[in-house]
C-alpha cells in the first residue's frame, strides 16, 4: 500500500543552500530533468525554485546503454569452501 504522507515528502522540493547549489549546478539540473524539485535558499530565505517544466516527462532509459561497460570479476559466482560449507551446514 502506497504511504500518502510519505509520497508528499517525495514531492517537496529538496532545499540547498546558494553555495551548494552554484557548485554543483550541472548536477542539480541534471536531477531537475530527472524529475527533482529544489529550493534554493540563502540566510533561510527561497531565492529560487528549481523544477521541471510542467507535464515534462523524465528521459526514458535506453536499453543496452551500459553493454559493454559492465565486466564481473571470473570468479564471481564460485563460493570460498568455507563459506559453501557453513551453507551446507557442515563444520569446517
Amino acid at each position: 500500500m502506497a504511504d500518502p504522507e510519505r509520497d508528499e515528502k517525495a514531492r517537496e522540493p529538496r532545499r540547498v543552500g546558494m553555495r551548494e547549489f552554484r557548485g554543483n549546478l550541472a548536477g542539480f539540473l541534471r536531477q531537475t530533468r530527472q524529475g527533482a524539485s529544489f529550493l534554493v535558499m540563502s540566510h533561510d530565505q527561497v531565492l529560487a525554485e528549481i523544477r521541471p517544466p510542467p507535464g515534462a516527462e523524465p528521459p526514458r532509459r535506453r536499453a543496452g546503454a551500459l553493454r559493454g561497460k559492465i565486466h564481473l570479476a571470473p570468479d564471481f559466482d564460485t563460493l570460498p569452501p568455507d563459506v559453501l560449507a557453513a551453507m551446507e551446514g557442515e563444520e569446517s
